[in-house]
């Protein structure tokens, strides 16, 4: 989160929901890494609530465990392993439970994943989740099952997700699975599939109903959301294959976000993750004529080398990412951006790594999600490099781009300082429960005190007296 700068994987977050009276199971659902996967989460938690499971937060009482996780990073998947570890005695206390592994790891392991880890019963990849009904009949005759088979079709589109845990205000609505970049670093093209995006008509709807039940925020979600393509169905690397028709009516993602504001006028619009390569001026555009679109941007570059980038197949240069972020800055003035950033990559010099500081420089990012190289097995890099930079280089340059982030972070929310901020009232403080927490606009975090008559879902105007190098601190006007 915004105001940590360190190397971990996000922890596992046991998620709860409103009971149906009528479900007599426990689930017990947690979920690791990526936000794609808590999203995923709440459409497992829906599937599995029309065959009679209602969700907790206490293990102990759950009928089935499910692991939903990450692969991105060789620490994911080990935390996991770990934390299948921890329920060993309870299988054996409770010989029905049934424990399963969703997502990308399952996607990655496959039957390996039963062979290695004795106590899963279920590996269920991100495209099979409907299958889970019958996955656990499986299980329930006493069977290993799995189903990890990817789908060029799978939107989930028509499934409503259950909303797990939070406070009621903000959403994820998925808009695009899978991705082709083919990044030579990552993992997700061979765990999550071809890039294929849903029904614009079926992601207003979801909007509205969200807006209608009191939510305020949504983030528009997707591998690559700016590469968005809806032709009528079907991967997006088919398009050249679509009809002229299809072809003439496509959306793409700059009309799917002014949909969406139009449709929900006052509700707040974010949208995660773009790709410079992908990313068209005409969303600045469509971002500067609306209001409730926010101004901000998560916008990986990974180097600040063009061979480096090169190598990590990235499809975009130095320059490109530049000239990028100048343009968005002349459309939208008081935009900001995020970064996600690899150090210690194959082959990658001294040079290479201050060509790295000097672009975050030049950018100055509000903040960032800043990481060691590690190798996933199966990806290009994995296959074709050596993975040569040793392990203290490595930790020293990491610290070296988390202590530069630090300085940027705190020069920028000091820009903050001084103005007054439309802020989300988001929940409490997690350090001070007479302070409310919230973002502004520009995704930064603001503590203020509470005043009567305020409440969570409230948007008020803060002025900004001071801050940390990752929060704003704020007073109501």
């Amino acid at each position: 989160m915004q105001e940590k700068y360190i190397d971990e994987t996000k922890q596992g977050e046991a998620l709860a929901i409103a009971e149906k009276p009528q479900n007599t199971k426990k689930l017990f659902l947690e979920s690791y890494g990526c936000q794609m996967n808590f999203s995923d989460s709440e459409i497992v938690a829906s599937i599995l609530s029309d065959i009679g499971y209602n969700t907790t937060t206490n293990q102990e009482e759950a009928d089935l465990i499910l692991l939903n996780t990450c692969s991105v990073r060789e620490k994911a998947e080990q935390t996991v392993r770990m934390r299948l570890s921890q329920f060993k005695n309870q299988k054996k206390t409770n010989p029905n439970l049934t424990v399963g592994v969703l997502g990308c790891m399952a996607e990655r392991l496959k039957t390996k994943f039963l062979e290695e880890e004795h106590l899963v019963d279920l590996v269920v990849g991100p495209d099979a989740y409907r299958d889970l009904p019958n996955l656990l009949k499986q299980t329930d005759d006493g069977r290993d099952a799995i189903n990890v088979i990817l789908s060029k079709e799978e939107t989930y589109a028509d499934i409503n997700p259950v909303r797990l845990g939070g406070s009621g205000v903000t959403a994820f609505v998925t808009i695009t699975r899978g991705c082709d970049n083919m990044c030579t670093f990552c993992v997700v093209p061979f765990t999550r599939g071809r890039e294929r995006s849903r029904d614009p008509h079926s992601i207003i709807k979801e909007c509205k109903d969200l807006w209608d039940n009191g939510y305020k925020e949504i983030t528009l979600l997707g591998q690559n959301v700016d590469s968005y393509l809806w032709y009528g169905g079907g991967p997006k690397k088919d398009f050249a294959k679509a009809s002229e028709m299809q072809q003439l009516t496509a959306v793409r993602f700059a009309k799917l976000l002014e949909m969406v504001a139009e449709a929900v006028p006052e509700m707040r619009i974010r949208f995660s993750t773009s790709n410079p390569h992908d990313m068209t001026t005409d969303v600045f555009e469509v971002m500067a004529k609306h209001d409730n679109i926010c101004k901000y941007i998560h916008l990986p570059v990974q180097s600040g080398s063009n061979r480096i980038l090169e190598l990590m197949n990235r499809q975009h240069t130095r320059e490109d990412y530049l000239a990028l972020i100048k343009k968005a800055k002349e459309i939208v003035p008081d935009i900001s951006f995020s970064q996600d950033m690899i150090v210690g990559f194959c082959t990658e010099t001294e040079e290479d790594h201050q060509m790295t500081l000097s672009l975050m420089r030049e950018v100055e990012y509000d903040y960032g999600y800043m990481f060691a190289y590690s190798e996933r097995p199966g990806t290009p890099a994995h296959k074709r490099m050596e993975d040569d930079i040793p392990a203290e280089v490595k930790q020293r340059r990491l610290t070296e781009v988390i202590a530069l982030q630090g300085e940027l972070s705190r020069k920028r929310m000091q820009g903050y300082v001084g103005r007054t901020h439309e802020i989300l009232i988001e929940g409490t403080s997690k350090k001070n429960e007479n302070q409310w927490k919230g973002r502004n606009s520009q995704n930064a975090v603001c503590v203020f005190d509470k005043l009567e008559g305020q409440k969570v879902g409230d948007i008020v105007s803060v002025f900004v007296h001071g801050n940390t190098q990752g929060t704003l601190l704020g007073k109501t006007i």
